[in-house]
């Protein structure tokens, strides 16, 4: 009896003891943290448009792994202080074209400086219905290659309408329209976030609306979104319109049942200025019946395409630029083709002065207006713009900035509250550069259109549950390390429609994935993105 009471007291005392060491060990672990960077000092804005708060972020890793108050126990391997400065989620661009930078040989280009430098840390492309393909090989050859950013793909339905059918003005027929679903879901099944279409553009022009019903079916099924540079965005179309386009995207959401967004959402040409509030009505009653509608949008008045797509009527345009080009070079069409580019100059802007020019590859038409153009060549516009499509080579060199958008129309679209910031970014326009830079420099903090919380969160958090992407565009303890942190009296766009590829300033320090990437301003060479697919966190190579 005494032995057991012995034995007991022993194994009392021992655990006892063990406890004591446990809580120790504890104590010590929750009191002395360690984190590879400890972000003290900033002013934190967490990406949901709550209210800024004063709190630490520890990053370990890839991943934030404390918010909150730190003390002079915890330890980093480098400490930032963020005094003076706003602390933010790295920003996402839900539509951009870089896809030719991110394969190119100079890692300098791969790291995307003219987002790094607005603090942007994840991109997506395959908007409009172009873009690379196969999705999953192509997402491979950049994570092996090194990216500086996170990138997401959209299916891309120009790209399979071409696969199955070329450029062709025709319907598709069963046969077809299932080959087109295979691969619609072979490139979800790779990592897709859903279906992009650029009905506007050839071939995409060519597709009515249950063949995108039919192949958005498909992107929904893997829980992805519809993403749209839709039919009409004024009244380039005279059978279509802008009203009856965002019906479309209204009717391809709710008979797909998907989520869809309108890109670079605007109301474009003169005749329709003011229908801003048309639109948000159209889409805010869709929204009340159960369809989830959203747009993004970047904050310039002019738009920019190429000359062909914008100023060549589509039949002039089908087939492909071999059939296209034979058709501006038949005398017998030349009065047709003519009457179309005027009719598109009146329905983009009215005039074309409006219409200026941006080329790498002909000096003499870069930053010229297309009156410009038309007096240096003594001859009416519609004949100069003959001219400079016949100039161009197979590939696009020729771009318009199109100054066809209303400041009202904007402004009404900007602060609806299911509309993101997005660049269209890709090159001869300040938009890839300055995009982001602008709406936290110009509209929220010079003009108060918003508050910045409201500025940041549609910049990040509103576009990662938008597009479905996980664990980014917040911070928060478990999430990725996307940050950028940056002075609020800096912060500034520098890229004009003269100077269209000036960084952005004001941003001094990047994280992408845990890996500083801006640091006190400079780029540090790290490669840190990791390409991105729907419904994983990311891909591992």
């Amino acid at each position: 009896m005494i032995f057991n009471t012995y034995r007991l007291t022993i194994l009392l005392f021992t655990g006892a003891f063990c406890l004591l060491l446990f809580s120790k060990a504890v104590g010590q672990q929750k009191n002395d943290k360690r984190f590879d960077v400890l972000i003290q000092n900033a002013c934190v804005f967490d990406g949901t448009g709550q209210d800024s708060m004063f709190v630490d972020v520890g990053v370990r890793g890839d991943r934030i792994v404390f918010v909150g108050q730190s003390n002079p126990s915890y330890r980093a391997d480098k400490v930032i202080d963020g005094q003076g400065l706003y602390l933010a989620p790295g920003l996402i661009d839900p539509h951009s074209h870089y896809n030719r930078y991110l394969s190119d040989e100079d890692p300098r280009e791969r790291a995307l400086m003219r987002c790094l430098s607005q603090g942007v840390t994840t991109v997506f492309m395959g908007n409009d219905g172009a873009g690379p393909w196969p999705i999953g090989k192509t997402l491979s050859e950049w994570g092996k290659l090194g990216v500086g950013v996170n990138v997401g793909l959209f299916v891309p339905h120009g790209t399979v309408r071409t696969k199955v059918i070329g450029f062709r003005n025709i319907g598709v027929s069963p046969d077809q329209l299932e080959k087109m679903k295979t691969l619609v879901e072979d490139g979800m099944k790779e990592g897709g976030f859903g279906l992009s279409t650029g009905l506007f553009y050839t071939p995409g022009t060519f597709a009515n609306t249950e063949e995108v019903i039919e192949l958005a079916k498909i992107a929904a099924a893997y829980g992805g979104i519809y993403d749209t540079h839709q039919r009409d965005e004024g009244d380039q179309n005279k059978d279509v319109g802008i009203v009856n386009s965002v019906q479309e995207v209204l009717e391809i959401g709710e008979k797909a049942n998907i989520p869809v967004n309108i890109s670079h959402i605007k109301a474009t040409g003169t005749s329709v200025w003011g229908k801003s509030n048309e639109i948000i009505r159209m889409i805010e009653e869709a929204q009340q019946k159960g369809i989830k509608v959203s747009a993004n949008q970047y904050p310039y008045l002019a738009a920019r395409a190429n000359l062909r797509s914008w100023l060549l009527p589509v039949w002039v345009r089908e087939g492909g630029y071999a059939v296209m080009r034979k058709r501006l070079e038949d005398p017998q069409l030349k009065d047709s083709v003519l009457h179309g580019i005027r009719q598109l100059i009146e329905q983009q802007t009215g005039t074309a002065d409006r219409l200026h020019l941006s080329t790498t590859t002909h000096k003499f038409l870069d930053g010229k207006t297309l009156t410009e153009v038309a007096q240096a060549w003594d001859v009416p516009v519609e004949e100069a713009v003959l001219r400079i499509a016949l100039s161009e080579k197979s590939r696009m060199t020729i771009l318009v900035h199109s100054f066809s958008m209303s400041e009202e129309d904007m402004i009404n679209f900007m602060v609806q509250p299911w509309v993101m910031t997005g660049s269209d970014g890709d090159q001869g326009h300040p938009r890839a550069f300055g995009t982001f830079a602008r709406v936290l420099r110009k509209y929220a903090l010079d003009e108060r259109l918003f508050s910045m919380a409201h500025a940041i969160h549609r910049s990040s958090g509103l576009t990662a549950s938008t597009l479905h992407i996980k664990d980014r565009g917040l911070i928060k303890e478990g999430y990725y390390a996307d940050l950028m942190l940056f002075d609020p009296r800096k912060i500034q766009d520098n890229a004009n429609f003269q100077q269209g590829e000036q960084l952005a300033s004001g941003v001094y320090y990047v994280l992408v994935n845990g890996k500083l990437t801006i640091d006190k301003g400079e780029y540090t060479g790290a490669l840190a993105g990791k390409p991105l697919k729907l419904n994983e966190a990311d891909i591992s190579f």
